[in-house]
């Protein structure tokens, strides 16, 4: 686990700690935001460019229990942005770039007493964007009307769009991933063929 979180973050997240929650959405430009006040310049190693800054967007946002499956299927979740009042919500939805396919991704690490970050962030999880959703809250009285914007995501690959992956066969696995050859036997070892181990 070392190699994959910084020892200082390991070593924060055993006490007493504030915890920071990243989103990257990978459009074009991609959207970067935070769940915390600020701006901050900080990176997902590989995906994030130097100098990427995440906006802070405070707790205005929704983040769902996320789930991995592997060769399996899961529930499509979906990110909220809600307090958005309505003329706000609407410039929003006409000016954001395709969404469908994006890859999203959140990250976490934890956050000094000074609520800076302590390494860069480390990725959890991964999902794939299906579109975005925006409803309007019924209000009573002299209260304001607000919107909640949404983005529906999918963990994984799994989008409406795309075949379920439930068999293990290598014309699934090599749509995943065109060089691997993990299932290419699958079929004549399906035939009841033994196949010959090797003895070391």
């Amino acid at each position: 686990m070392a190699d994959w979180v910084p020892e200082n973050v390991t070593e924060a997240l055993a006490t007493s700690h504030q915890l920071g929650v990243f989103i990257h959405v990978a459009t074009t430009p991609p959207l970067r935001l935070w769940l915390g006040i600020n701006d901050i310049p900080i990176t997902i190693e590989s995906i994030d460019p130097s100098g990427a800054v995440y906006q802070g967007a405070g707790k205005l946002i929704g983040v769902p229990t996320l789930e991995t499956l592997v060769n399996g299927t899961a529930d499509a979740v979906e990110f909220s942005l809600s307090g958005v009042d309505p003329l706000t919500g609407g410039k929003v939805i006409e000016s954001i770039p395709p969404v469908r396919g994006c890859a999203v991704y959140v990250g976490i690490t934890t956050l000094d007493d000074y609520y800076q970050p302590m390494s860069a962030i480390v990725a959890l999880w991964r999902g794939t964007a299906s579109h975005p959703t925006e409803s309007l809250q019924s209000v009573t009285g002299t209260e304001n009307r607000t919107m909640t914007l949404g983005l529906t995501v999918a963990a994984g690959e799994q989008t409406r769009s795309r075949p379920a992956r439930s068999l293990w066969s290598a014309a699934h696995q090599k749509a995943i991933s065109p060089t691997d050859r993990f299932c290419d036997n699958t079929a004549r070892m399906a035939r009841g063929v033994q196949p010959v181990w090797p003895n070391y």
